[in-house]
């Protein structure tokens, strides 16, 4: 995994955050935490840990993501969570997948076989099936869950895909424009765990409306 860097994007993540660190600390791998350079108290959580800290200057979720992605010198990237929801334990099968099936992006999904979610709700579960199922029918995307950010991807497919957005909009641009880009995506299984505290930071229907309106407008993108 030398060739791998986790983008662990943390706001207020004090209580979790050392955990999950604690937990991928014998990964043989890069992990740089993105973290606004006002959020003192993760920041102090963790400043004696062995990661890199990157600072995010601006706001929101993609924001944080992009900034990860333009700070990554490795070939590989994954995206990983801060509040402990992901399992360090299926980053070999994404990243093997990844390499050996000559992919661009491999994405976790909580809706393949042997898969499932310890976290999820009724509205997000429905949600998230809506948007996966326009995803297919609107872009033919071969994902099973679209809003789920667990991903490994090469860099430098990442770079071409011009990311912008700065919210949790991000969630569908990545594997949108990857697919009209002809890039090749693929689900894998995954199993989301119990965040270990704190409260997620998606407001289901203000974002789930802002998503809607992106996916409408993705319809008319194409690269410049």
């Amino acid at each position: 995994m030398k060739n791998l860097t986790l983008i662990i994007p943390a706001r207020k993540e004090k209580e979790s955050l050392p955990q999950v660190i604690d937990e991928i600390k014998n990964l043989d791998c890069k992990k740089k935490v993105i973290l606004s350079p006002d959020d003192t108290d993760t920041i102090n959580a963790i400043k004696n840990l062995n990661v890199d800290i990157v600072y995010q200057y601006h706001q929101g979720y993609g924001d944080a993501l992009i900034t990860g992605i333009n700070n990554v010198d490795t070939n590989y990237f994954c995206i990983f969570n801060a509040d402990g929801s992901f399992k360090p334990s299926e980053l070999s099968s994404m990243l093997e997948l990844l390499e050996n099936s000559n992919l661009d992006f491999v994405f976790g999904s909580r809706y393949e076989k042997n898969s499932g979610s310890d976290d999820d709700t009724i509205i997000t579960f429905i949600g998230n099936k809506i948007f996966t199922f326009l995803g297919k029918i609107l872009f033919r995307l071969p994902i099973t869950d679209i809003l789920y950010t667990f991903v490994v991807g090469r860099v430098n497919k990442a770079k071409e895909l011009n990311l912008s957005e700065k919210n949790f909009n991000f969630c569908v641009e990545l594997p949108i424009k990857a697919k009209k880009l002809n890039m090749k995506i693929m689900s894998i299984n995954s199993h989301e765990r119990k965040r270990i505290s704190g409260i997620k930071k998606v407001n289901e229907f203000r974002d789930g409306l802002s998503i809607l309106i992106h996916m409408i407008k993705l319809l008319f993108w194409n690269k410049k």
